[in-house]
């Protein structure tokens, strides 16, 4: 055997035995009770590495946080490590948020170092950190994204676009989150809470500043710099489902951030509101229908009596989510043909997108929620019919209602309008934009004064700025005592809108041949002692200044609209017209009917209504124990109801009457319920259409159903004209306005109609109720010529009232060619009329009213008002939303020697005609007469 073999048996007898040595020391060992303990801690980590893997991994981040510990004992932190933490947190995984936890539970000096090595080290990647570890964290801090003034001040696009807006200048969205971290980390997590409590001051009943609806502002923040940014989002929604909407139009510098302890520079709460459900968006688009997938329908359930909402506005809104999210089935009521109030109609986009309303409302879809439009509480259907239609509780959240005017002189003028009407042409109506009919008083190169100095003031400011005017705003006192938003105020300056303060309007001087403005009156004021809100009363100087001026647009605030307060009489209302609460409660003086937010505040902001809206889900919620067969019974007749009230306004008959006349009979059963003789409806054709008022010439309560004759005049009325049987109206609101004043009459008075072509329809139902209550009835109906009656035939209307009532019913019919009738006006049988009273023939007039073109309304009255007898114009004018809350359909009445305004949508139709001021009542079918001509032409219509 060689001796390399006889090495290798060696080596191979040695290990032998080692090995045999080792597996006996093993085998005894595994005996022990040491090894039998490990066996069990390595069986149990490999099930936790199983079941939980995160735990496994958090041995060895725990390992590295240790390092990066260590590194913040370090005098400063080095721009290797900066970069290097500064990677990690981006990775949005686990071991980030273990960082993020770690650098929010340092303390306040180690906080410093980081800020001031991201100031250092990353503000050329990152110039927004540049400087912000001077004096941080009480006087530095990330702004949002704001568009500059220059790229702004054209369009309608949104200005202060929030964190996210710095994804427009390349940041991805995980480091828009380390900007929000960053933000959240100068939080001193106050034990007082004074950002969501507010602070108590003697002498005060309410504490100052807080969050009206007390969103969880510390947890908000903890959960932030902890990384939690979903749960930070679930927390708020928990408690205000509108904070997309509230972040963005609170005054946070008079609520929660007033109170900040951080008073140089108070934390960006309202933007890290906003910015948590746009985040959510960004990050999950399909989030809305995740989160709420599989919530049982209310109105199958029907577990929860049904309730009612008035308006969709932020009390409505927010009523709404919280009571659909209990599980009651919920209708919201809104007036116009789309949601959000207030919201919608008087913020524009470019503060408020739409976007964030539509949101809101697609969570309370998703909740079960029900929306019906163009129905107005109070005409199209009182609160006591509501609770009669099964609905156990009602929400009032209408809104504040009229606009006010200064009632100075020439506040008749053409171009004198409300900041509501202009802002609800621009926002609601969307009048800007050349796919929309709604037209829109002409700002390009123009003159534009602003008189008011609150938020709505700014909003129309800034919105006549971006159509081209060259806008001022004029406000009584000086820019300290202004009541608009700090930030909407410096907004609208950095825009180059003018501010001229301590000036107030004394009159507005109009063209006499246009009756268009052309200049305002200003006084010149100064200020004196406080009044009852604290600010310095202004006073006239006795000087004035005159400016011209070709638009000028009144945001003076508003009073409370009378349409639900008249209607119900068991309200009670304040002296200011606002429905009156009880004292701690939301609830009204009628039972089971709630209320918030403007309409019984008389004007506030939108987080106090959502707060109102919120109060009231409580206590609805609270009074919500009814039997379960009462509760089913109530939701079958809720959901019949708002089945009803939301069918389609399809055309169901079209008849052709003359040359552009058309006489259509549309489906629409909740008006067809409420019509009564006089009133009229507001009509929108389709989506891009205008609104224009149509008065009720007839209606079938059974049928469900009303008849409207419509004459082609403008693009709208054209474009209905064209419909045809099938189609559908994109939607009718009403019925609208004041019933016609019914009275019995002597037997042997009659009451005279004058009708001029159009003007038969709505005289007709009028008529008819006079004759049903036993009046006599003469009816003077003028036409232009013979091709051009209708309704007079045999077996149609007006011949068989005549058949129904006999000699009850004259009919007197003039032609202005004489081809049908007596030839000439319908003020030539009505003079007849007048002058045979004097001589003491015929049977005396006891009043007159007239319906029709204005200029004919406009002479019969001018021949009544010499004879003495009474006599009353219906008058559709330039109307808007038809409720009153536009004023646009202002009427100039003189009541003794003051010359005030009446709203046609309100007051009216039907007017005192001898109390109208026609002079300059009639210019306002002008108003818009070369937009409407320009319309016609750009689509072949003219």
């Amino acid at each position: 055997m060689s001796t390399g073999t006889q090495d290798d048996l060696t080596r191979y007898l040695s290990a032998s035995q080692a090995l045999t040595e080792t597996a006996n020391a093993v085998e005894e060992l595994a005996r022990s009770e040491a090894v039998e303990t490990y066996r069990r801690q390595m069986d149990l980590l490999g099930r936790r590495l199983q079941t939980n893997p995160r735990a496994f991994r958090e041995m060895f981040i725990s390992d590295g946080m240790g390092a990066v510990a260590a590194e913040f004992r370090q005098p400063e932190l080095s721009e290797e490590f900066i970069q290097a933490l500064w990677d990690k947190l981006l990775a949005g995984n686990d071991a980030s948020m273990v960082l993020m936890r770690f650098v929010w539970n340092l303390p306040l000096g180690a906080k410093r170092k980081f800020i001031k090595a991201l100031d250092v080290h990353l503000s050329d990647r990152y110039p927004v950190l540049r400087g912000l570890s001077v004096n941080w964290p009480a006087g530095s801090s990330i702004p949002p994204f704001i568009r500059t003034p220059e790229e702004r001040s054209e369009d309608f696009e949104l200005v202060n676009q929030g964190y996210l807006g710095y994804m427009s200048v390349g940041y991805s969205q995980r480091e828009v989150d380390l900007l929000v971290w960053l933000e959240a980390l100068r939080d001193k997590q106050c034990a007082d809470r004074p950002c969501q409590l507010g602070e108590l001051l003697s002498g005060r009943k309410e504490p100052r500043g807080g969050c009206p609806v007390q969103v969880h502002i510390p947890d908000m923040m903890r959960l932030l710099g902890t990384g939690h940014f979903r749960e930070a989002l679930d927390l708020i929604e928990s408690i205000n489902p509108l904070p997309n909407v509230t972040g963005r139009v609170c005054p946070q510098e008079l609520q929660c951030q007033s109170v900040c302890a951080h008073s140089g520079r108070p934390i960006e709460i309202g933007q890290l509101e906003w910015f948590l459900p746009q985040r959510e968006r960004v990050v999950d688009p399909e989030g809305n229908t995740t989160r709420y997938a599989g919530v049982p329908d209310p109105w199958q359930v029907a577990t929860k009596p049904p309730v009612a909402v008035v308006g969709s506005g932020p009390s409505g809104l927010i009523n709404a989510f919280l009571l659909a999210a209990e599980g009651h089935p919920v209708t919201v009521f809104e007036a116009f043909h789309r949601l959000g109030g207030v919201l919608r109609y008087g913020i524009p986009e470019f503060r408020l997108p739409n976007s964030l309303i539509d949101d809101v409302v697609e969570k309370i879809r998703a909740l079960g929620g029900r929306f019906v439009t163009n129905f107005v509480v109070g005409k199209t259907a009182t609160l006591a019919e509501l609770k009669a239609a099964g609905f156990s509780h009602i929400f009032v959240g209408s809104g504040a209602g009229l606009p006010r005017f200064m009632n100075v002189p020439g506040e008749h003028l053409l171009n004198v309008m409300s900041a509501n009407e202009f802002l609800t042409r621009v926002n609601l109506m969307q009048g800007h934009r050349g796919d929309y009919e709604t037209p829109l008083p002409i700002c390009r190169g123009r003159r534009v004064i602003i008189v008011g100095g609150g938020n709505t003031a700014m909003d129309a400011a800034r919105t006549a700025r971006r159509l081209g005017g060259k806008v001022t705003i004029v406000y009584r006192r000086t820019r300290q005592e202004m009541p608009a938003r700090v930030e909407e105020l410096a907004h609208a300056l950095e825009e180059g809108i003018e501010l001229a303060t301590l000036r107030s309007p004394s009159e507005f001087i109009g063209d006499d041949k246009t009756g268009f403005v052309r200049a305002a009156v200003l006084d010149v004021m100064e200020l004196g002692a406080p009044d009852a809100s604290g600010r310095r009363r202004p006073s006239s100087t006795g000087r004035s200044e005159t400016v011209d001026v070709d638009l000028v647009i009144m945001a003076l605030g508003n009073s409370a609209n009378p349409i639900i307060r008249d209607s119900e009489p068991a309200l009670t209302v304040t002296t200011a017209g606002a429905l009156e609460l009880t004292e701690g409660s939301q609830a009204t003086s009628i039972d089971g009917v709630y209320s918030g937010g403007d309409a019984a505040r008389g004007g506030s902001t939108a987080v106090k209504a959502a707060g109102d809206g919120q109060a009231a889900a409580r206590e609805i919620r609270d009074a919500s124990l009814l039997p379960a067969a009462k509760i089913r019974e109530m939701v079958l007749g809720a959901k019949r109801y708002t089945d009803m009230a939301g069918a389609p306004n399809t055309i169901v008959a079209r008849r052709e009457l003359g040359p552009g006349i058309v006489e259509l009979t549309v489906n629409a059963p909740v008006i067809a319920k409420a019509a009564r003789a006089g009133q009229f409806v507001r009509v929108l054709a389709e989506p891009t259409g205008e609104l224009i008022p149509l008065t009720l010439a007839d209606w079938d309560a059974e049928a469900g159903t009303i008849v409207l004759v419509v004459q082609g005049m403008g693009t709208t009325s054209k474009k209905i004209n064209a419909m045809a049987v099938g189609d559908r109206l994109e939607g009718i609101a009403g019925p609208l306005g004041q019933p016609s004043e019914l009275h019995r009459l002597r037997d042997d008075e009659t009451i005279v109609f004058t009708a001029g072509g159009v003007g038969l329809p709505p005289v007709y139902p009028i008529a008819r109720e006079n004759l049903r209550l036993g009046n006599h009835v003469t009816l003077i109906a003028g036409f232009r010529s013979a091709d051009l009656l209708f309704w007079v035939g045999e077996g149609e209307r007006v011949d068989a009232l005549q058949a129904e009532f006999g000699d009850q019913l004259e009919m007197i019919y003039t032609s202005n060619d004489g081809s049908f009738g007596i030839k000439g006006f319908v003020t030539v049988p009505l003079k007849d009329l007048l002058d045979a009273n004097q001589r003491g023939e015929g049977r005396p007039v006891a009043e007159v009213t007239t319906i029709g073109p204005p200029l004919m309304m406009r002479s019969v009255s001018d021949l009544t008002k010499g004879y003495g007898t009474k006599t009353v114009a219906s008058l559709n004018s330039i109307m808007v939303d038809a409720t009153g809350m536009c004023g646009a359909c202002m009427v100039p009445v003189v009541e003794g020697d003051r010359l005030v305004r009446k709203h046609a949508c309100v007051d009216g139709p039907e007017l005192d005609s001898h109390a109208i001021d026609w002079d300059k009542f009639l210019p306002r079918f002008n108003l818009f007469k070369a937009q409407e001509q320009e319309s016609k032409v750009k689509h072949g219509l003219a």
